[in-house]
Protein backbone atom coordinates (compact mmCIF):
# COMPACT_ATOMS: atom_id res chain seq x y z
CA UNK A 1 0.00 0.00 0.00
CA UNK A 2 1.21 3.76 -0.63
CA UNK A 3 1.61 5.97 1.68
CA UNK A 4 0.17 9.44 0.85
CA UNK A 5 1.18 12.81 2.02
CA UNK A 6 0.47 16.35 1.72
CA UNK A 7 4.07 18.32 3.17
CA UNK A 8 2.22 21.79 3.26
CA UNK A 9 -0.65 20.07 5.76
CA UNK A 10 0.29 16.86 7.42
CA UNK A 11 -2.59 15.08 8.77
CA UNK A 12 -2.09 13.73 12.66
CA UNK A 13 -3.67 10.19 12.13
CA UNK A 14 -4.46 7.64 14.39
CA UNK A 15 -5.57 4.78 11.89
CA UNK A 16 -2.04 3.89 10.12
CA UNK A 17 -1.96 0.48 8.69
CA UNK A 18 1.65 -1.86 8.87
CA UNK A 19 2.12 -2.06 5.23
CA UNK A 20 1.55 1.85 4.94
CA UNK A 21 4.55 2.25 6.93
CA UNK A 22 6.91 -0.33 5.30
CA UNK A 23 6.06 1.48 1.76
CA UNK A 24 7.63 4.68 3.29
CA UNK A 25 10.24 2.44 5.20
CA UNK A 26 10.78 1.18 1.47
CA UNK A 27 11.04 4.47 -0.63
CA UNK A 28 14.85 5.32 -1.91
CA UNK A 29 16.62 7.17 1.01
CA UNK A 30 16.67 10.54 -0.70
CA UNK A 31 13.17 10.68 -1.72
CA UNK A 32 11.71 9.31 1.77
CA UNK A 33 14.26 12.09 4.08
CA UNK A 34 12.90 14.91 1.38
CA UNK A 35 9.25 13.62 2.86
CA UNK A 36 10.51 13.58 6.44
CA UNK A 37 12.42 16.99 6.06
CA UNK A 38 9.41 18.80 4.21
CA UNK A 39 6.54 17.68 7.00
CA UNK A 40 8.88 18.37 9.79
CA UNK A 41 9.05 22.26 8.76
CA UNK A 42 5.14 22.68 8.84
CA UNK A 43 5.29 22.10 12.73
CA UNK A 44 9.10 23.14 13.41
CA UNK A 45 11.93 24.97 12.88
CA UNK A 46 14.35 23.25 11.00
CA UNK A 47 17.69 24.92 12.83
CA UNK A 48 16.56 24.18 16.32
CA UNK A 49 17.15 21.42 18.45
CA UNK A 50 15.99 20.56 21.95
CA UNK A 51 18.86 19.85 23.92
CA UNK A 52 18.26 17.52 27.00
CA UNK A 53 20.22 15.80 29.86
CA UNK A 54 19.44 12.96 32.01
CA UNK A 55 19.23 11.78 35.92
CA UNK A 56 18.71 8.85 37.98
CA UNK A 57 17.55 9.25 41.36
CA UNK A 58 17.01 5.65 42.19
CA UNK A 59 19.42 3.23 40.26
CA UNK A 60 19.57 -0.47 39.91
CA UNK A 61 17.92 -3.14 41.74
CA UNK A 62 15.34 -3.34 39.33
CA UNK A 63 12.76 -6.66 39.88
CA UNK A 64 11.83 -6.81 35.88
CA UNK A 65 13.80 -8.64 32.89
CA UNK A 66 13.81 -6.01 29.73
CA UNK A 67 16.61 -8.00 28.00
CA UNK A 68 18.28 -4.80 27.27
CA UNK A 69 18.70 -3.39 30.68
CA UNK A 70 21.56 -3.21 33.07
CA UNK A 71 19.67 -1.96 35.99
CA UNK A 72 17.88 -5.39 35.85
CA UNK A 73 18.99 -6.83 39.03
CA UNK A 74 19.10 -10.29 37.86
CA UNK A 75 21.56 -9.47 35.74
CA UNK A 76 25.61 -9.08 36.08
CA UNK A 77 26.20 -6.11 34.79
CA UNK A 78 28.13 -4.05 37.49
CA UNK A 79 25.28 -2.32 38.29
CA UNK A 80 24.68 -2.06 42.21
CA UNK A 81 21.61 -1.07 44.07
CA UNK A 82 21.26 2.52 44.87
CA UNK A 83 18.49 4.06 47.40
CA UNK A 84 16.20 7.12 46.35
CA UNK A 85 18.62 10.25 46.19
CA UNK A 86 17.78 12.61 48.97
CA UNK A 87 15.82 15.59 47.38
CA UNK A 88 18.50 18.13 48.27
CA UNK A 89 20.92 16.24 46.08
CA UNK A 90 18.59 16.01 43.54
CA UNK A 91 17.66 19.96 43.75
CA UNK A 92 21.33 20.77 43.59
CA UNK A 93 21.50 18.25 39.89
CA UNK A 94 18.49 20.45 39.13
CA UNK A 95 20.18 24.33 40.13
CA UNK A 96 23.59 22.64 38.31
CA UNK A 97 21.57 21.80 34.82
CA UNK A 98 19.52 25.22 34.95
CA UNK A 99 22.57 27.04 35.58
CA UNK A 100 24.26 24.88 31.98
CA UNK A 101 20.90 26.12 30.41
CA UNK A 102 18.54 23.36 30.40
CA UNK A 103 14.62 24.54 31.01
CA UNK A 104 13.11 21.14 31.81
CA UNK A 105 14.59 18.12 34.45
CA UNK A 106 13.87 15.01 34.75
CA UNK A 107 13.87 12.40 37.28
CA UNK A 108 14.17 8.40 37.00
CA UNK A 109 14.12 5.71 39.00
CA UNK A 110 14.58 2.07 38.70
CA UNK A 111 11.27 0.82 39.83
CA UNK A 112 8.50 -1.54 38.46
CA UNK A 113 6.30 1.01 39.62
CA UNK A 114 6.67 3.19 42.65
CA UNK A 115 5.08 2.28 45.61
CA UNK A 116 2.29 4.73 47.54
CA UNK A 117 4.87 5.82 50.08
CA UNK A 118 7.44 6.85 47.39
CA UNK A 119 5.11 9.10 45.38
CA UNK A 120 5.58 12.04 48.34
CA UNK A 121 8.95 12.09 48.35
CA UNK A 122 9.32 12.32 44.21
CA UNK A 123 6.20 14.74 44.71
CA UNK A 124 8.46 16.90 46.94
CA UNK A 125 11.42 16.52 44.21
CA UNK A 126 9.22 17.87 41.48
CA UNK A 127 7.80 20.90 43.30
CA UNK A 128 11.29 21.95 44.45
CA UNK A 129 12.18 21.85 40.58
CA UNK A 130 9.11 23.78 39.59
CA UNK A 131 10.04 26.34 42.26
CA UNK A 132 13.45 26.80 40.21
CA UNK A 133 11.51 27.69 36.86
CA UNK A 134 12.22 24.45 35.11
CA UNK A 135 9.81 21.94 33.15
CA UNK A 136 9.70 19.02 35.14
CA UNK A 137 9.49 15.27 33.88
CA UNK A 138 9.78 12.11 35.40
CA UNK A 139 10.11 8.07 34.51
CA UNK A 140 9.17 5.68 37.71
CA UNK A 141 7.72 2.63 36.24
CA UNK A 142 4.09 2.18 36.03
CA UNK A 143 1.89 4.13 37.55
CA UNK A 144 -2.22 4.17 39.03
CA UNK A 145 -4.26 6.66 38.29
CA UNK A 146 -4.24 8.04 41.61
CA UNK A 147 -0.29 7.93 41.41
CA UNK A 148 -0.49 9.78 37.87
CA UNK A 149 -2.96 12.58 39.62
CA UNK A 150 -0.73 13.32 42.54
CA UNK A 151 2.13 13.74 40.39
CA UNK A 152 0.36 15.84 38.57
CA UNK A 153 -0.92 18.29 41.17
CA UNK A 154 2.88 18.20 42.36
CA UNK A 155 3.87 19.72 39.34
CA UNK A 156 4.77 17.45 36.87
CA UNK A 157 4.56 17.95 33.34
CA UNK A 158 6.25 15.15 31.48
CA UNK A 159 6.11 11.64 32.06
CA UNK A 160 8.08 8.74 30.11
CA UNK A 161 6.57 5.48 29.88
CA UNK A 162 8.20 3.50 26.34
CA UNK A 163 6.57 0.75 24.52
CA UNK A 164 9.53 -0.52 23.97
CA UNK A 165 9.02 -2.35 20.70
CA UNK A 166 6.35 -3.69 19.00
CA UNK A 167 3.44 -5.54 19.94
CA UNK A 168 4.36 -8.76 17.93
CA UNK A 169 7.96 -8.42 19.57
CA UNK A 170 7.41 -7.39 23.13
CA UNK A 171 7.76 -10.88 24.27
CA UNK A 172 10.83 -11.66 22.73
CA UNK A 173 12.11 -8.93 24.85
CA UNK A 174 10.20 -8.51 28.27
CA UNK A 175 8.39 -11.39 30.12
CA UNK A 176 7.45 -9.58 33.53
CA UNK A 177 5.55 -6.37 32.29
CA UNK A 178 2.61 -6.61 29.32
CA UNK A 179 2.13 -4.34 27.01
CA UNK A 180 -1.20 -3.49 27.91
CA UNK A 181 0.35 -2.54 31.14
CA UNK A 182 2.20 0.25 29.25
CA UNK A 183 -0.60 1.02 27.73
CA UNK A 184 -2.36 1.45 30.88
CA UNK A 185 -0.19 3.76 32.73
CA UNK A 186 -0.04 5.89 29.48
CA UNK A 187 -4.03 6.23 29.80
CA UNK A 188 -3.41 7.00 33.58
CA UNK A 189 -0.81 10.07 32.83
CA UNK A 190 -2.80 11.45 30.20
CA UNK A 191 -6.07 11.11 31.80
CA UNK A 192 -4.34 13.01 34.75
CA UNK A 193 -3.29 16.01 32.33
CA UNK A 194 0.39 14.99 31.72
CA UNK A 195 2.66 14.91 28.44
CA UNK A 196 3.58 11.75 27.45
CA UNK A 197 6.91 10.90 26.50
CA UNK A 198 6.86 7.24 24.50
CA UNK A 199 8.94 6.01 22.33
CA UNK A 200 10.96 2.52 22.09
CA UNK A 201 14.23 0.89 21.21
CA UNK A 202 15.65 -0.39 17.45
CA UNK A 203 18.37 -2.94 17.00
CA UNK A 204 17.15 -5.34 19.53
CA UNK A 205 17.18 -7.47 16.68
CA UNK A 206 14.02 -7.08 15.29
CA UNK A 207 12.82 -6.94 11.91
CA UNK A 208 11.75 -4.05 9.92
CA UNK A 209 8.49 -4.74 9.79
CA UNK A 210 8.67 -4.92 13.78
CA UNK A 211 10.27 -1.37 13.31
CA UNK A 212 7.36 -0.32 11.86
CA UNK A 213 4.84 -2.05 14.27
CA UNK A 214 6.53 -0.08 17.06
CA UNK A 215 6.20 3.63 15.52
CA UNK A 216 2.61 1.88 14.39
CA UNK A 217 1.90 1.53 17.96
CA UNK A 218 2.83 4.69 18.80
CA UNK A 219 1.39 6.90 16.18
CA UNK A 220 -1.80 4.78 16.67
CA UNK A 221 -2.35 5.33 20.51
CA UNK A 222 -5.04 7.80 21.47
CA UNK A 223 -3.12 11.13 21.46
CA UNK A 224 0.48 11.18 19.57
CA UNK A 225 3.61 11.13 22.13
CA UNK A 226 4.36 14.85 22.69
CA UNK A 227 7.78 13.53 22.80
CA UNK A 228 9.01 10.60 20.76
CA UNK A 229 12.87 8.97 22.43
CA UNK A 230 13.98 6.70 19.28
CA UNK A 231 16.84 4.60 21.32
CA UNK A 232 19.49 2.56 19.30
CA UNK A 233 20.25 -0.56 21.41
CA UNK A 234 23.85 0.27 23.72
CA UNK A 235 24.93 -3.06 24.52
CA UNK A 236 25.89 -4.02 27.61
CA UNK A 237 27.81 -6.97 28.90
CA UNK A 238 25.95 -9.43 31.03
CA UNK A 239 22.78 -8.64 29.26
CA UNK A 240 20.93 -11.05 27.14
CA UNK A 241 21.01 -8.62 24.09
CA UNK A 242 24.62 -8.20 24.61
CA UNK A 243 26.63 -9.57 21.12
CA UNK A 244 23.50 -8.66 19.20
CA UNK A 245 23.77 -7.35 15.32
CA UNK A 246 24.27 -3.80 15.37
CA UNK A 247 21.46 -1.86 13.08
CA UNK A 248 22.40 -0.29 9.97
CA UNK A 249 23.06 3.22 10.35
CA UNK A 250 21.11 4.22 7.52
CA UNK A 251 18.32 1.66 8.75
CA UNK A 252 18.34 3.94 12.20
CA UNK A 253 17.88 7.15 9.89
CA UNK A 254 14.86 5.57 8.11
CA UNK A 255 13.35 4.88 11.32
CA UNK A 256 14.01 8.54 12.39
CA UNK A 257 12.41 9.45 9.22
CA UNK A 258 9.18 7.23 9.67
CA UNK A 259 8.92 8.29 12.89
CA UNK A 260 8.47 12.05 11.73
CA UNK A 261 6.08 11.58 8.82
CA UNK A 262 3.68 9.21 11.01
CA UNK A 263 3.95 11.65 14.04
CA UNK A 264 4.32 14.95 12.29
CA UNK A 265 3.74 17.50 15.48
CA UNK A 266 5.94 15.25 18.39
CA UNK A 267 9.51 15.54 19.22
CA UNK A 268 11.43 13.39 17.88
CA UNK A 269 14.74 12.76 20.41
CA UNK A 270 17.83 10.83 20.11
CA UNK A 271 18.28 8.95 22.74
CA UNK A 272 20.66 6.53 23.93
CA UNK A 273 23.19 5.36 21.52
CA UNK A 274 24.35 8.56 20.17
CA UNK A 275 28.02 8.02 21.76
CA UNK A 276 28.60 5.42 18.62
CA UNK A 277 27.00 7.67 16.38
CA UNK A 278 29.34 9.77 14.45
CA UNK A 279 28.98 13.52 13.19
CA UNK A 280 27.53 12.54 9.54
CA UNK A 281 25.26 10.21 11.15
CA UNK A 282 23.10 12.50 13.47
CA UNK A 283 23.15 14.96 10.18
CA UNK A 284 21.45 12.63 8.57
CA UNK A 285 19.35 12.45 11.51
CA UNK A 286 18.23 15.58 12.13
CA UNK A 287 17.54 16.32 8.10
CA UNK A 288 15.29 13.25 8.69
CA UNK A 289 13.22 15.03 11.28
CA UNK A 290 15.14 14.46 14.79
CA UNK A 291 15.19 17.65 16.90
CA UNK A 292 16.00 17.02 20.45
CA UNK A 293 18.66 15.02 22.00
CA UNK A 294 20.43 14.39 25.45
CA UNK A 295 23.53 16.39 26.29
CA UNK A 296 25.80 15.70 28.74
CA UNK A 297 28.32 13.13 30.31
CA UNK A 298 26.49 10.23 30.79
CA UNK A 299 23.33 8.57 29.33
CA UNK A 300 22.31 5.90 31.96
CA UNK A 301 24.63 3.21 31.68
CA UNK A 302 26.33 4.24 28.85
CA UNK A 303 28.30 7.07 27.69
CA UNK A 304 26.77 10.39 25.65
CA UNK A 305 28.50 12.89 23.47
CA UNK A 306 30.41 15.32 25.72
CA UNK A 307 28.97 18.77 25.56
CA UNK A 308 32.22 20.09 23.85
CA UNK A 309 31.21 17.91 20.94
CA UNK A 310 27.61 18.96 20.86
CA UNK A 311 28.51 22.21 20.69
CA UNK A 312 31.00 21.97 17.87
CA UNK A 313 28.10 19.92 16.35
CA UNK A 314 25.67 22.75 16.41
CA UNK A 315 28.03 25.07 15.47
CA UNK A 316 29.17 22.95 12.32
CA UNK A 317 25.78 22.73 11.17
CA UNK A 318 24.26 26.01 12.34
CA UNK A 319 21.59 24.34 14.60
CA UNK A 320 20.45 26.40 17.85
CA UNK A 321 19.01 25.28 21.11
CA UNK A 322 15.05 25.17 21.05
CA UNK A 323 13.72 27.91 23.38
CA UNK A 324 11.24 26.48 25.80
CA UNK A 325 8.40 27.99 27.44
CA UNK A 326 8.17 26.87 31.54
CA UNK A 327 5.03 27.25 33.32
CA UNK A 328 4.19 28.07 36.87
CA UNK A 329 2.91 25.73 38.94
CA UNK A 330 0.88 28.27 40.70
CA UNK A 331 0.18 30.85 38.49
CA UNK A 332 0.32 29.31 35.21
CA UNK A 333 2.66 32.22 33.73
CA UNK A 334 4.38 30.88 30.82
CA UNK A 335 7.80 32.35 30.17
CA UNK A 336 10.20 32.16 27.21
CA UNK A 337 13.93 30.73 28.22
CA UNK A 338 15.48 31.64 24.89
CA UNK A 339 18.46 29.86 23.30
CA UNK A 340 17.94 26.90 26.69
CA UNK A 341 17.35 23.63 26.04
CA UNK A 342 15.25 20.64 28.08
CA UNK A 343 16.75 18.27 31.36
CA UNK A 344 14.67 14.97 30.37
CA UNK A 345 14.61 11.53 31.94
CA UNK A 346 17.00 9.49 33.91
CA UNK A 347 20.43 10.49 34.92
CA UNK A 348 23.06 8.45 36.89
CA UNK A 349 24.93 9.13 40.17
CA UNK A 350 28.29 8.52 38.31
CA UNK A 351 26.70 4.27 38.09
CA UNK A 352 25.44 2.75 34.71
CA UNK A 353 21.98 2.95 34.16
CA UNK A 354 19.50 1.41 31.76
CA UNK A 355 20.89 0.95 28.25
CA UNK A 356 17.61 3.00 26.78
CA UNK A 357 16.72 6.42 27.96
CA UNK A 358 13.48 8.03 27.88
Amino acid sequence: MSAHFSSDAPVVRHDWQRDELLALFDLPFPELLHRASAVHRVHFDPAEVQVSTLLSVKTGGCPEDCAYCPQAQRYDTGVSAQKLMDADEVLAKAAQAKAAGASRFCMGAAWRSPKDRDIPKVAEMIRGVKAMGLETCATLGMLSGEQAHALKDAGLDYYNHNLDTAPDFYGDIIHTRQYQDRLDTLEHVRDAGMKTCCGGIVGMGESRDQRAGLLQALANLPSQPDSVPINRLVQVAGTPLHGTTELDPFEFVRTIAVARLVMPASMVRLSAGREAMSDELQALCFLAGANSIFYGEKLLTTGNPDTGRDQALFARLGLRPMAVQVENVHDHHRTDAPGSGTVHADITRSEPSCGRAA
